[in-house]
């Protein structure tokens, strides 16, 4: 007989494995939207938190966009992008999911982003290219003004309005005309810095470069890899004005079980999206904040020391509690403790199965399971994993007897989320199940989002959000077979699709449609949809419907108006729509991308994020536990949060070094 451990062996039915148990109503089995937040650090985990934190009551438009500008400067640095192989040039393309999860893109992301914010706040936006860059224009007292948040840069005219990008091409061509002498195009490159580093580049270059705030006395611009020199080339010429496309939905919804602890570190061990030679390294990774291309970063109230961090999801599953588990667990079919007469049972007529889902915020990067089983002569376990919220299952194997540490990175690398299933079987009086189990994720996540500390007070607010969970379904339209397995695509969410090919992105004259099932283990609370899509013209377009009566009844909740279409010259058109009156008890929707008009029309991503009801949601106690240094020595403040409000000091006596964050409920 097993020893002071409860395991998992089979049963007849669910009500009996629940027989005897009365789970109590004050003790949830998860904990979500949980958030702790210093006042030093700007909560920019959401669309509406980012509104929050940079878009005041009273505003002018001006005003809003430099908060936009600054958002971008803030939290996003110039470096080579993540590639999570989900959207266009395999880059990440949501502005909220950079900021929180890698703080790190390209300029015509960063353009894109910039649009993003801009037009959730209230603003116009449109992206342009110019040579070797992406640049994004805001519109507001009747005129447009360049904003380049990923080169840090933007020109005040002498009234000290901010130049538009017409402005300051034409202002850079003719100063060029009149020195036919100076050294152009992208080959004279150094040329160039030798004469900025030989003339008064600020009075003798064109004058509409002259007041820009960013540039250093030498002429380098903050990020320290470009230059006065390169923007007389760079801003020589407009290329196109086409849009740079954006993904949005994303959103930070922490949630912990009783046994899960989440540790977000302000440091990294090596480890990163790219690796595995799906992308170069990113110069972030080892990047010191106040030094090189961060140099600036402290400027702009960056407090962490560096960039890039690596944290942990780890879930010790409590299976001597089998209310905390039961709660915890996804499904729980056929299965029983260890406990009372269970042993005892003569013969066994179904198979226990049992789900484990590991939702994440941050990317995970791998993973290992670690278990003890314990098979009886004639049983087995079976473990599988699916990857696509339960649609499909890989087998991994079967389990061995004993304690056993299986890799879990080849099934969940860049994905969000996952569900272990284990199925298990056992012949007459045989004990078969599990005596332990732990759940360990690796994670990447951006130190410049995390609530660091400062000399001096600091508070810190902790909050837990409304009981809900999120299943997304977001796949690649178009994953080239060189990258097969890097990422899912959108067929492996088997929708339905009309006039297109499952195998290809979708792409018609004006018809066709894509329907993605939605199914939630609670009540749907809200449909979030989202997607970009090319445009050739005011009536080429995809709109977003939704149905929850299994097809019957149709609602579209998203159709672009001819001025989102083409007003900014938008080839590519993002879009973002939600469905909040979802009929009481509903666990099931179609979410439909319909093309329409005559002109081609692409369907390049969609995301779907239904937000839903965790049946076993509540709030817990939680423990929040801050580690930094001051002076080399170790600090350490630990906090229980015994209500879903709460705020709280931390002092540092001197500058602070941080460490880590580290959250879970209390035992």
């Amino acid at each position: 007989m097993m020893k002071n451990r409860l395991a998992w062996v089979l049963s007849v039915s669910v009500a009996m494995a629940l027989s005897g148990i009365a789970l109590a109503a004050d003790k949830p089995g998860v904990v979500s939207r949980i958030s702790v937040v210093s006042d030093k650090v700007q909560d920019v985990s959401s669309l509406e938190a980012w509104k929050k934190s940079f878009i005041k009551e009273g505003m002018s438009d001006a005003e809003m966009a430099l908060a936009v500008f600054k958002t971008n400067v803030m939290f996003q640095q110039a470096d080579s992008p993540p590639q999570e192989f989900l959207q266009r040039e395999n880059a990440v393309l949501d502005p909220i999911k950079l900021f929180n999860v890698y703080g790190y893109t390209m300029c015509s992301i960063s353009a894109a982003n910039m649009a993003c914010l801009a037009r959730y706040a209230g603003l116009r936006a449109r992206n342009a290219t110019i040579n070797n860059h992406t640049i994004s224009e805001l519109f507001y007292d009747n005129s447009w003004h360049m904003f380049d948040a990923d080169l840090i840069e933007y020109f005040p005219k002498a009234d000290g309005s901010i130049a538009s990008l017409q402005e300051i091409v034409d202002a850079v061509s003719a100063w060029l005309k009149e020195h036919p002498d100076f050294p152009t195009g992208l080959a004279k490159k150094q040329e160039r810095y030798k004469w900025m580093n030989s003339h008064d580049w600020r009075k003798e270059g064109p004058e509409i470069l002259s007041r820009n705030p960013f540039y250093m006395p030498s002429g380098w611009l903050p990020c320290a890899e470009f230059a006065w020199g390169d923007t007389m080339h760079q801003f020589a010429k407009i290329d196109n004005q086409w849009e740079s496309c954006y993904s949005m939905g994303y959103e930070v919804n922490i949630q912990l079980r009783p046994g899960e602890k989440l540790t977000r570190n302000w440091f990294n061990k090596g480890l990163h999206v790219n690796m595995d030679g799906s992308g170069g390294v990113p110069g972030s990774l080892n990047a010191k904040v106040g030094q090189g291309s961060f140099r600036h970063s402290p400027t702009w109230g960056d407090l962490s020391p560096g960039r890039i961090g690596n944290g942990t999801i780890e879930y010790d599953v409590p299976l001597a509690s089998w209310e905390d588990f039961l709660r915890g667990a996804m499904q729980a079919e056929c299965v029983d403790s260890g406990g009372g007469g269970a042993w005892a049972r003569a013969k066994v007529v179904e198979p226990g199965m049992l789900d484990i889902r590991m939702p994440s915020s941050y990317v995970l990067l791998g993973g290992q399971m670690q278990v003890n089983a314990q098979i009886g002569n004639g049983g087995e376990i079976k473990l599988l994993i699916s990857d696509n919220n339960g649609l499909d299952w890989k087998e991994i194997g079967l389990l061995k007897a004993g304690e056993q540490k299986i890799d879990l990175k080849p099934y969940v690398m860049r994905r969000y989320s996952y569900i272990l299933r284990f199925v298990m079987r056992q012949a007459a009086k045989s004990e078969t199940g599990l005596t332990s189990l732990k759940i360990v994720n690796d994670i990447q996540h951006s130190q410049r989002a995390l609530p660091a500390l400062a000399q001096g007070e600091n508070t810190i607010t902790f909050g837990v959000g409304a009981p809900e969970g999120t299943i997304t379904i977001e796949g690649a339209m178009d994953l080239p077979a060189s990258d097969a397995g890097k990422q899912l695509r959108y067929a492996d969410f088997h929708p339905q699709v009309e006039e297109f090919d499952l195998n290809k992105m979708p792409s018609s004259e004006g018809k066709g449609s894509v329907t993605f099932p939605v199914k939630t283990p609670g009540d749907i609370a809200r449909i979030r949809a989202s997607n970009y899509f090319i445009s050739q013209g005011t009536d080429s377009m995809f709109v977003i419907d939704v149905s929850f009566d299994d097809g019957k009844t149709w609602k579209t909740i998203d159709q672009p108006t001819k001025e989102d279409l083409w007003q900014e010259k938008r080839k590519f058109v993002s879009r973002y729509a939600m469905a909040s009156d979802v009929p009481a008890g509903t666990r099931a929707a179609l979410v439909r991308y319909r093309a329409t008009g005559h002109s081609t029309t692409t369907l390049c991503n969609a995301r779907i994020d239904a937000d839903y009801k965790e049946p076993a949601g509540g709030f817990r106690p939680v423990q929040v536990t801050y580690v930094w240094e001051e002076g080399g020595l170790e600090k350490k403040d630990v906090h229980i949060a015994n209500s879903p409000s709460e705020t709280y000091k931390i002092k540092c006596e001197s500058t602070p070094v941080m460490k880590s964050v580290v959250m879970e409920l209390v035992k």
